[in-house]
């Protein structure tokens, strides 16, 4: 899954979340200043609930939960254009 959204400062912000991946520890969640991030309700193929994204809009691409999984699950690109 991926999403993509311009930043107030310009640079467009591209997240891609490898839901299969995901084995749904919560460190991300936990992790972001923004409470910006959750477990689905729904289940990926190995029974986890995974991470999802609540509102792109609200996403600032610190970097904290890319940082923060164990897993690889989140990808952060930023693009001045």
């Amino acid at each position: 899954m991926a999403s993509s959204k311009h930043h107030a400062t310009g640079k467009k912000i591209k997240i891609k979340l490898n839901t299969e991946r995901c084995k749904g520890c919560g460190l991300c969640v936990d992790v972001c200043p923004r409470g910006n991030l959750r477990l689905s309700k729904k289940i990926n193929a190995k029974g986890h609930n995974y991470v999802e994204i609540i509102e792109l809009d609200n996403c600032t691409g610190c970097g904290l939960c890319f940082l923060m999984c164990p897993d690889l699950v989140i990808e952060i690109e930023k693009d001045n254009g």
